[in-house]
This record gives structure tokens, C-alpha cells and sequence, in this order.
């Protein structure tokens, strides 16, 4: 009779965490985030990341520009070139490939541009490997179909002159308590807690 071997699990090592900082191109002043991911994460839930930490809602098209490389989610009625490729399972340190940045773009209507660099690595954490933080940001992400960069400055003229012909129309749409100078850390942090990367 031969000897049962039990098979020992597989345990998996935790991923190291890279340290990124995202800024909205186009802007002044800067709106950027600080943020820590596991290099594990795939693209596809950096993008729910990223939609969490700029205070977006994930309803337009989006694409990363990693490398050389388009990732996103290969839509045949948009893509009038090479569809990217999907994101569902590259995880970031495979994309990136060794580049330290790459840009995310969101709307393509508005043309949201995200630089992301990497800024550090850091050893695995055995909390942070299932997760994401933000560490710092500032100032307000725009307010979605605002129309980009330049829509955004009319936007801000408008909102910050009472005196201004669409003063009221814009603050009803965007609500009374948007300011563009606020980020709020702690309401970021909760909502990615409740994300699972």
C-alpha cells in the first residue's frame, strides 16, 4: 500500500504596494491624489480605484496608456482603430513593465487625462495587500460632463461670481456644496474601503 502525501496549499505571497500619484492634466490649480495599490491589483479594478479617488462616477469610457500599450474595455461601436486590450486580468506591474508612468484616460467626450507616476514601492502589508488608500490629494475633482479642462475654467468663472449670468443655473446643477478647493481624505479612504481589489 503506498503512503497518502498530503498536498501542502499553495500560499501566495502578498504583493508588494506601489505608491502612485495621480494628476488631472490641464488644471490649475493641480487636482492630484496620493495613493497605494498592490502591484497585484488588475487594471480593471485600478480603474475603480481611480473612479473612487477623483470622486468620478464610472459612467463614460476609459483607457489606460501603459508602455506602448492601450488597455481598457474593447467597446466595437467606439474603437475606430485597434481596440485596446481588455483589462479585466493585466495587473498593473505587468503592464507597466518597469515604466514608472502612464496615463488613464476617462471620458472620452470630456478627455479626462490622469497622469499616474510611481513614486515608491513598498513592501507587502498584509492589510493594504487587499486594498487601496489615499495618503494626500488636493482640491476638488471636476464635476462630471463639465466638458473638460476648458469647461471646467467657464464652470469655475461661473460658480464663483454671483454676479456671473449662470451663476444659479451652475450651482443648482453641480449643488450648492461643491468647492473646488475641498478634498476630503477621510470620505475617499471610506469609499475604498468598501472596495475590494
Amino acid at each position: 500500500m503506498s503512503t497518502v502525501v498530503p498536498i501542502k496549499p499553495r500560499t501566495r505571497k502578498p504583493a508588494d504596494l506601489l505608491q502612485l500619484r495621480i494628476e488631472l492634466a490641464g488644471i490649475k490649480p493641480a487636482i492630484w491624489r496620493r495613493i497605494v495599490v498592490p502591484e497585484s491589483i488588475t487594471l480593471a479594478r485600478l480603474h475603480h480605484v481611480l473612479q473612487c479617488v477623483m470622486g468620478w462616477h464610472g459612467g463614460h469610457l476609459h483607457e489606460f496608456e501603459i508602455a506602448g500599450e492601450r488597455y481598457g474595455v474593447p467597446d466595437p461601436e467606439f474603437d475606430w482603430g485597434d481596440p485596446p486590450r481588455s483589462e479585466q486580468r493585466i495587473q498593473l506591474k505587468t503592464a507597466l513593465g518597469g515604466m514608472k508612468s502612464f496615463i488613464y484616460l476617462y471620458d472620452f467626450g470630456d478627455h479626462w487625462e490622469h497622469r499616474i507616476k510611481v513614486e515608491k514601492r513598498h513592501p507587502p502589508d498584509p492589510i493594504l495587500s487587499a486594498s487601496a488608500l489615499c495618503l494626500a490629494g488636493a482640491n476638488a475633482a471636476p464635476p462630471e460632463d463639465v466638458g473638460g479642462a476648458p469647461g471646467y475654467a467657464d464652470f469655475l468663472e461661473a460658480i464663483l461670481d454671483p454676479d456671473h449670468p449662470e451663476y444659479h443655473a451652475m450651482r443648482e446643477w453641480c449643488g450648492e456644496d461643491f468647492e473646488p478647493g475641498r478634498f476630503d481624505l477621510s470620505a475617499v479612504n471610506e469609499r475604498l474601503e468598501r472596495l475590494k481589489v
